[in-house]
C-alpha cells in the first residue's frame, strides 16, 4: 500500500458556545488507505468531517492536502480538489433520474452532454461492480442502489478521498459485501477512504487504520485487524462503560398483540403499502423485524401507533380491537412508541426536555382538569435524565442541543417510564455509540422482564440477534414468518430481507408462538 500522505490535519480546533467540538485533533490519511474514524456520539466526528469537506472553517490548526497547505473555501472547492462525501442521509431527488442527480453536482460543461454523462456513469459503475442504469428514476431504486448513486457521483468527479458516513447502516448483509468489494478495489487503485461507523467488526474486517475520538480529542490509533472489538470500544467509551447487554432467555406469557391480515395503502407516492401482514406478540418477549429502509417499516409503525387507521379487527391488544383507535386511545391502553425520526416525531427540536416529556407522558398525572402540573413534569424529566444517563446541561435545554445518542436515551426513557404493555421501537440505536446502545438495550430488556411486549424494528442485525427471541423480515410491505432467533441464520435473514420468503399465514403465526 502506498505511503504518501493524502490528507494531514494538525491541531484542529473548533469551538461552539459552551462546547469545544474538536480539541487539537491530529489525523493523517495515506493514499490508498481505508481509515476508520471512530467515537461515541458527541465525540466530534461530524464536526471534523465538516472541516475536511469545507462546510465549516476550523478556529485553529492546519490542513495539508497532497503535501500542500490548504484552506478550503467550501464543499464545491473540496469536490474540485478530489474530496467527496457520502452522507448518512442521502441527498438525492427522488423524482429525477440517476444521471440528472449526478449532473446537479457537476460543472455545466460536464453536465451539458447528457448522453456522454450517461455513458460515463455506466462505465464507472460497472468498473467498480455497482451497475446502475443512468436513466432510472431514483424513487424506483433500492436503498443500496441509491447509495451506489452517491458513490458513483463522487467517482465521476474523480475523488481521491472518499468520506463515508455510516455507509452500511441501511444495507442488507449481501449489499455490505458488495460495498466492501468496491471499497477494496478503490483502495487498491489509490483512492483514500475515510470510513465512519459504529459497527466495529466491520471496521476490523475492512480498515487498515483507525483513529478514535473522545470528547473532541484523539484518544488512540490502532490497526483494527490486530485488536479486538472490545479493545476499540474501550478506546471510544473508557473503562467504566459496559460494552454489551446480557440477555437471559425468558419464557413469554400470553398473547398480547394480534395483527391479522393487515392491509394499509399509503398515500405517500414514495411510501410502501402493507399487504396482508400478520403476526402475534406475547407479553414478556422481544420480537425483531429486520429490513432494508423503505420497505414498509414506517407504515407498520404508523399502523400500530394509531397515526394511520386501519380495519378495526386487524389489530387487537389484549383482545380489544384497536385498528380504528387514535394514538391517544392506544396510549391509554398501554401502547408506547419510539419512532425512527428522533427530531420531529420523537421530540420537538425547539422545545425543552421538560416540554418534550409532556408530549407523550401527560397521562402520568401531569394534567388535571385542564391544568398542567409543571412541577410534576419537571420531576419526570429529571428522573428520565438521571435514570437513563442523559448528558445535558439542563432539563431546560432544547432537544436539538443533545447528541443523537443522548436524545434517543431521553425518548426511550420517556416511553419506558410509562410502563407500557406494548413498546414499538423503530431503529432505536441507529447512529448511536456503544455506550448509548448498551443503555438502550438494557431499557428494552428491562421492559421485557417486567412483562411488556417489545416490537423492535431495526436494520442492525447484530442488535436483533442479540435481543430478540423471535425474528423475521419485512420487504415491499410483506412480512416473512417469525421464527425463533436460534433457528435463523444471517444468510437466510438476508434472503428474507430481499423478499425471498413465503408469506406467513395467520395459522403459521399462531403456531410460531404457541
Amino acid at each position: 500500500m502506498a505511503t504518501a500522505q493524502r490528507l494531514k490535519l494538525e491541531n484542529i480546533v473548533k469551538e461552539y458556545p459552551g462546547c469545544r467540538a474538536n480539541d487539537g485533533v491530529q489525523l493523517t490519511v495515506n493514499a490508498g488507505e481505508i481509515h476508520a474514524l471512530l467515537g461515541e456520539n458527541g465525540a466530534g466526528k461530524s464536526t471534523l468531517m465538516k472541516v475536511i469537506y469545507g462546510v465549516i472553517q476550523p478556529d485553529a490548526g492546519s490542513i495539508t492536502w497532497n503535501g500542500h497547505p490548504l484552506t478550503l473555501q467550501g464543499p464545491a472547492h473540496a469536490r474540485e480538489l478530489g474530496i467527496g462525501m457520502v452522507f448518512q442521509h442521502f441527498s438525492l431527488f427522488e423524482t429525477l433520474t440517476v444521471a440528472e442527480n449526478i449532473a446537479l453536482s457537476l460543472p455545466a460543461d460536464q453536465a451539458r452532454d447528457r448522453r456522454k454523462l450517461e455513458a460515463r456513469i455506466s462505465e464507472v459503475s460497472e468498473h467498480y461492480g455497482m451497475a446502475l442504469d443512468p436513466r432510472r428514476y431514483v424513487n424506483s431504486l433500492s436503498i443500496g442502489e441509491r447509495q451506489r448513486v452517491e458513490i458513483v457521483r463522487c467517482l465521476i468527479q474523480e475523488s481521491s478521498l472518499l468520506i463515508l458516513d455510516e455507509p452500511t447502516s441501511v444495507l442488507t448483509p449481501q449489499e455490505v459485501e458488495t460495498l466492501f468489494r468496491t471499497l477494496r478495489q478503490l483502495s487498491h487503485e489509490g483512492c483514500s477512504i475515510l470510513f465512519i461507523s459504529h459497527k466495529l467488526q466491520e471496521v476490523r474486517d475492512l480498515c487498515h487504520r483507525a483513529t478514535v475520538l473522545r470528547q473532541g480529542r484523539v484518544t488512540g490509533e490502532c490497526n483494527p485487524a490486530e485488536v479486538s472489538t472490545d479493545d476499540i470500544a474501550r478506546m471510544m467509551v473508557g473503562n467504566e462503560t459496559p460494552l454489551s447487554t446480557q440477555v437471559e432467555p425468558r419464557e413469554p406469557g400470553e398473547v398480547l398483540l394480534n395483527v391479522r391480515e393487515l392491509n394499509y395503502r399509503t398515500s405517500d407516492p414514495f411510501g410502501t403499502s402493507l399487504q396482508a401482514l400478520s403476526m402475534s406478540l406475547r407479553a414478556g418477549e422481544i420480537v425483531g423485524i429486520a429490513g432494508v429502509a423503505g420497505n414498509g417499516q414506517d407504515e407498520l409503525l404508523r399502523a400500530l401507533s394509531g397515526e394511520a387507521l386501519v380495519s378495526n379487527d386487524s389489530i387487537t391488544l389484549n383482545g380489544v380491537a384497536i385498528g380504528q383507535a387514535k394514538p391517544a386511545v392506544r396510549r391509554r391502553l398501554g401502547v408506547a412508541v419510539v419512532p425512527e425520526e428522533r427530531l420531529g416525531r420523537g421530540a420537538v427540536p425547539s422545545m425543552s426536555l421538560v416540554d418534550n416529556s409532556l408530549l407523550t407522558a401527560y397521562g402520568e398525572g401531569m394534567v388535571k382538569t385542564g391544568w398542567v402540573a409543571m412541577g410534576k413534569v419537571r420531576d419526570y424529566a429529571s428522573r428520565i435524565v438521571e435514570a437513563f444517563g442523559v448528558r445535558t446541561a439542563s432539563i431546560d435545554s432544547h432537544a436539538a442541543s443533545l447528541s443523537g445518542g443522548n436524545l434517543q436515551k431521553f425518548i426511550i426513557g420517556r416511553e419506558a417510564m410509562q410502563q407500557p404493555k406494548l413498546l414499538v421501537a423503530s431503529h432505536p440505536t441507529w447512529g448511536v455509540d456503544v455506550g448509548s446502545a448498551v443503555a438502550i438495550h438494557e431499557a428494552l430488556v428491562r421492559l421485557r422482564d417486567e412483562g411488556a411486549a417489545v416490537l423492535l424494528i431495526s436494520e442492525d442485525l447484530d442488535e436483533l440477534f442479540q435481543l430478540c427471541g423471535r425474528m423475521g423480515a419485512i420487504c415491499a410491505g410483506r412480512l416473512s414468518p417469525l421464527v425463533n432467533t436460534s433457528e435463523l441464520t444471517i444468510e437466510r435473514l438476508g434472503q428474507w430481507m430481499a423478499g425471498d420468503f413465503p408469506s406467513a399465514a395467520p395459522s403459521e403465526v399462531s403456531h410460531a408462538v404457541a
